[in-house]
């Protein structure tokens, strides 16, 4: 890869910056978006470059990150022309907020770790927030279930409330496994309750996860694109034989699988 200086790097900035605002001024298309119109195409370029992360494909990962900046730097075009904001004020408001989100950099506190880092932080924003809202405030409604559960369970950890060791929470797992179990096993069968203690489960595993360094999220993509692999084997073997899925044995069907299992 060919290292590129500052000056380089400001110049190919600037040169993406006059192609969106010519493509603003004279494409129908582009002339017609709006922050409305933008924001579902937005979240598929997340997904799309989160995609390419998992899989380490770095060429992509260098296309949805250019994919994602067109969007960024898009929603500032947007805010110039309403007179609220551009991209000057985006990038200085970023950098003003990470100079002071990081004092053990720019300033005389001290911070040997990562997590002493997290704490801070967790502490500046409070601040930031003058103490108006509630710890968990930060944690956007619309994140997905999982991602959401991982960073209520940081963001009580970062004011103390955590277990004391990652032991401890094996204890929880099986307490909640137990109840769904016995909820199951109940002679009414209420559904919503079933719902709430496989949701109790749930949130138990992810938080033993997070105190192991896991990532849930990570982890169980890596665990579906696995299933994926191992099922195509299974797939493509009973296709090979000519056959249905309706026509093979599970006994069969596990035979393909403990093979798919052995693959590289």
């Amino acid at each position: 890869m060919t290292k590129h200086t500052k000056e380089e790097k400001l110049k190919a900035f600037g040169d993406f910056l006059d192609v969106l605002d010519n493509l603003r001024e004279k494409c129908p298309w582009d002339r017609k978006q709006t922050n409305e119109s933008l924001r579902p195409n937005t979240i598929e370029e997340v997904y799309e470059l989160c995609d390419a992360l998992v899989r380490e494909d770095n060429p992509n990962i260098c296309k949805e990150l250019g994919d994602v900046l067109l969007h960024v730097a898009f929603y500032a075009k947007i805010g110039e022309e309403k007179d609220e904001f551009d991209i000057y004020d985006v990038c200085d408001k970023l950098s003003k907020k990470l100079i002071f989100r990081h004092p053990h950099i720019y300033g005389d506190v001290k911070a040997d770790s990562a997590d002493t880092v997290i704490q801070n932080w967790e502490k500046i924003k409070q601040r930031e927030k003058d103490g108006n809202k509630s710890v968990l405030s930060g944690v956007p409604d619309a994140l997905p279930a999982l991602i959401k559960a991982n960073r209520i369970q940081e963001k009580a950890r970062n004011v103390g409330f955590d277990w004391e060791t990652p032991e401890q929470v094996w204890d929880k797992v099986k307490e909640e496994i137990a109840e769904v179990e016995a909820e199951i096993k109940a002679d009414n069968k209420n559904v919503r309750n079933i719902d709430e203690e496989f949701g109790d489960l749930l949130f138990s595993v992810i938080n033993a996860a997070r105190l192991y360094g896991v990532d849930p999220e990570n982890a169980l993509e890596h665990t579906n694109r696995k299933f994926i692999k191992r099922f195509n084997h299974v797939e493509a073997k009973v296709k090979e034989s000519g056959r249905s899925f309706g026509d093979v044995s599970l006994e069969e069907m596990d035979r393909y699988w403990n093979e798919a299992k052995k693959l590289p």
